[in-house]
């Protein structure tokens, strides 16, 4: 279980703050706004109504003991900026910045983000992927080159076990697991037999799983 201090409870932070907890961690909720803490307040475990851009209130929050401290002030860069600047400097150990443009990210990393989520270019890539090919159907990025698909059996894989096919000989690429039927199985072996009722879990090189599967 991790304590994570989430500043900024707008759709991104209420949303993200929620799924934390459903996963068991402990979650404070800041925002300026008392109508945002309130909404916000059946998902978190505490809730604090304050500005974020002033340093006696953070101080009196705490930060370094937060696990991770999110800033996800999108419509207040400025403040963003403010208040990732702060966080560093009162010693947080990890602070993770949101950002909507590419400036921002830049300028984020510049003032002490370790780490910067941009959640529309993210989501613009992901929906570029799938569904500009009819069979890929999840996508993500693991970092600049690698990355995770899943996506249909070939017609011509069908029927074959997937050491007989030997992707990581042939590709360069993993399959890592197989979902069928609304269940995934990451427990496959050679002897593992495809069907057109599958998509596979794949993981490699970005450019070697678009030729392979001629994405």
């Amino acid at each position: 279980m991790k304590t994570i201090l989430m500043i900024g409870l707008g759709r991104f932070g209420t949303n993200t703050s929620r799924r934390l907890c459903e996963l068991g961690h402990e979650v404070m909720g800041v925002d300026r706004r008392r109508e945002s803490v309130e909404n916000a307040m059946r998902w978190l475990t505490s809730g604090q109504i304050g500005d974020s851009t002033d340093e006696k209130f953070l101080r009196s929050l705490g930060v370094r003991n937060f696990d991770i401290c999110f800033v996800s002030m999108g419509d207040d860069f400025k403040s963003s900026l403010v208040t990732t600047t702060l966080l560093k400097e009162l010693g947080v150990s990890y602070v993770v910045a949101v950002a909507e443009e590419d400036v921002q990210e830049y300028l984020l990393k510049r003032v002490g983000a370790d780490e910067v989520i941009y959640p529309q270019k993210q989501l613009g890539e992901w929906a570029a992927v799938k569904y500009s090919s009819d069979h890929v159907t999840d996508y993500f990025r693991i970092d600049g080159e690698c990355a995770v698909y899943e996506v249909d059996v070939p017609r011509k894989w069908i029927g074959h076990g997937i050491g007989e096919i030997d992707v990581r000989r042939r590709y360069g690429i993993s399959i890592i697991g197989i979902r069928e039927h609304g269940h995934t199985d990451v427990l496959i072996h050679p002897d593992t037999v495809l069907s057109g009722k599958m998509t596979l879990l794949v993981v490699g090189d970005d450019k070697k799983i678009q030729k392979c599967f001629r994405i």
